[in-house]
């Protein structure tokens, strides 16, 4: 059988590249930062599989893995990769609630993480119940069982090889933002781990010649296993939109990074911070922006910073299948972009190669069977549907969203992924994204999108953002607009009647009445641009901060 193991492409690169730079980590306490060649890498990838099978972890384990953004996290999975053990990865700032519900769900065998992630273990035991092996990935202090002791790696000996591995065997365990509901755990073979990888390498030209800096840690893996060198920002990765956009900046000119991926929120403040002080990213060559609709001022503004030539790109998927769509900002720029401003969506681009897309009607239940009937014409919103190489099959022991989420196609025994959101296709093959199905205004006067309204009241100059909820029973919801205010500016005495202005110029806005002020919107803790508009419904119901018309 051919070894598919995503571990495979980290040892070519090692092969090839043993004296290039493979990871920058920032140092301790101001230090400078500390610098691994892949070769240097390589062997600690190896150490840690010869450590972390001392004590017992083996083929098929489930791995709950709690470490920030470091050479220990790269390093060790690799290491679980090569292993053959699943890693599973969670945002642990979801709420006490979300984490201890999702570690349930997937049934740990051993737990590695920070002292910080051991003592949430001992607080909260009952989770962990299936946990047969604990490590503590820095000083346990005797607390939390045995460390990861690092200093042993030049010790390790043989090089580890990496377990057979086939497209279908089970890598990993991502966790979705859970900006619709509670988060669930997608299983990610290592087939799927590979089509992403050629996809990005293929599609965005990433390669040995190329430095990223992350925003997103895990795309920090696909950049080593591509032969990129990695430089970790300093930086909390679950609070993008807080990066401190001076350090970041100044890490991207030290080492000469030539493309970054993070949120919209993240590049919001970095552009910002490089306008008003005239910085230029001249090594920056590309920047990728996803997790939440990308707005054109600020693709004009990434690209006014970056060097000439210089690429912004939109990737639009999700945690079940990412990416499968994705548009150049000088496209969206001189076609869309204006398009968008009048409420038409947010334009995505064209299906990436393999990707089959499709808008279909929308239904709240499950589809067993896949119909080519389900299509919608052009033009026609729909709830989309993907199916392609990079599609995840399922979530981790939760048939119920399965069975919601997935449609079989029998005849090519391949099956489809209901992504969850409204959409349409244009006469030249472009996805337009209209918003989440689950934030659907359902009125007496027909369906309202969110994506679609909120761009007319994103125009007003004192508006940040703004979020479209419904109150009241399905069909007959009253449509409540609410805002969030930029930073400085006030909800002047005006403020309604100009928002209510604005609705009246546009057919699709004209019945929202009811607008109201936010001090700051919720948001996921992944990107920190996913609006969780269900918390906002619960809010508006409350009949706080209405303007006055």
């Amino acid at each position: 059988m051919k070894n598919c193991n995503i571990a495979q492409a980290f040892e070519e690169s090692v092969a090839l590249y043993p004296e290039r730079t493979a990871l920058v980590v920032p140092g301790r306490s101001g230090s400078k930062a500390v610098r691994w060649k892949f070769s240097e890498l390589g062997r600690a990838v190896d150490g840690f599989a010869h450590l972390l099978t001392e004590k017992g972890v083996g083929p098929h384990d489930r791995v709950m893995l709690m470490v920030k953004p470091s050479l220990e996290f790269i390093a060790l999975t690799f290491a679980f990769f090569k292993l053959g053990a699943v890693v599973i990865l969670i945002d642990p700032d979801m709420g006490f609630r979300n984490l201890r519900r999702c570690i349930a769900q997937v049934a740990p065998t051993v737990f590695v993480g920070i002292p910080k992630a051991h003592l949430f273990k001992t607080l909260f035991p009952a989770p962990f119940a299936t946990v047969r092996i604990s490590i503590c990935v820095g000083g346990s202090w005797g607390l939390f069982g045995p460390s990861l002791d690092s200093t042993r790696l030049s010790l390790a000996g043989e090089p580890f090889p990496a377990a057979i591995r086939g497209e279908d065997d089970l890598a990993a365990i991502l966790f979705t933002t859970g900006s619709t509901g509670p988060p669930k755990g997608v299983r990610y073979e290592h087939g799927i781990f590979n089509a992403q990888l050629g996809m990005i390498r293929d599609h965005y030209r990433i390669g040995p010649s190329d430095t990223d800096q992350p925003a997103f840690p895990l795309f920090g893996l696909f950049s080593i296993a591509l032969g990129a060198m990695v430089v970790v920002p300093d930086m909390d990765p679950t609070r993008p939109a807080e990066v401190d956009p001076a350090r970041f900046v100044e890490t991207i000119q030290e080492h000469g990074v030539t493309y970054s991926f993070g949120s919209p929120a993240l590049w919001n403040v970095v552009s910002r911070y490089c306008q008003e002080r005239k910085v230029r990213l001249d090594t920056v060559t590309k920047i990728l922006m996803a997790g939440a609709p990308v707005p054109g001022e600020l693709i004009e503004r990434v690209m006014a910073i970056m060097g000439a030539g210089g690429e912004v790109h939109t990737p639009y998927g999700a945690t079940e299948c990412l990416p499968i769509v994705s548009m150049e900002g000088r496209e969206i720029l001189e076609q869309t972009w204006e398009q968008s401003r009048a409420g038409s969506g947010t334009c995505v681009g064209r299906p990436l190669p393999g990707i089959d897309l499709a808008v279909i009607a929308v239904s709240d239940g499950p589809l067993a069977e896949w119909d080519e009937r389900y299509r919608l014409p052009v033009g026609e919103i729909g709830e989309i549907a993907v199916k392609g190489p990079v599609v995840t099959r399922a979530y981790d022991n939760n048939e119920r969203e399965n069975r919601l989420a997935k449609i079989s196609d029998g005849a090519a025994k391949t099956f489809w992924h209901r992504i969850g959101d409204m959409g349409y296709l244009d006469r030249e093959g472009r996805l337009w994204f209209c918003g989440r199905k689950a934030h659907r205004v359902l009125t007496p006067s027909g369906t309202m999108y969110s994506v679609c309204c909120e761009a007319i009241f994103n125009e007003h100059p004192a508006v940040f953002r703004s979020a479209l909820v419904g109150i009241g029973p399905a069909g007959g919801q009253k449509p409540v607009l609410i805002v969030e205010l930029h930073r400085g500016a006030s909800a002047h005495p005006g403020l309604g009647g100009e928002l209510r202005a604005l609705a009246l110029a546009h057919p699709h806005t004209r019945m929202i009445e009811d607008f109201r002020v936010h001090p700051s919107f919720p948001v996921d803790i992944r990107h920190n641009a996913k609006i969780f508009r269900e918390k906002l419904a619960v809010w508006a119901q409350s009949g706080k901060r209405r303007l006055a018309l």
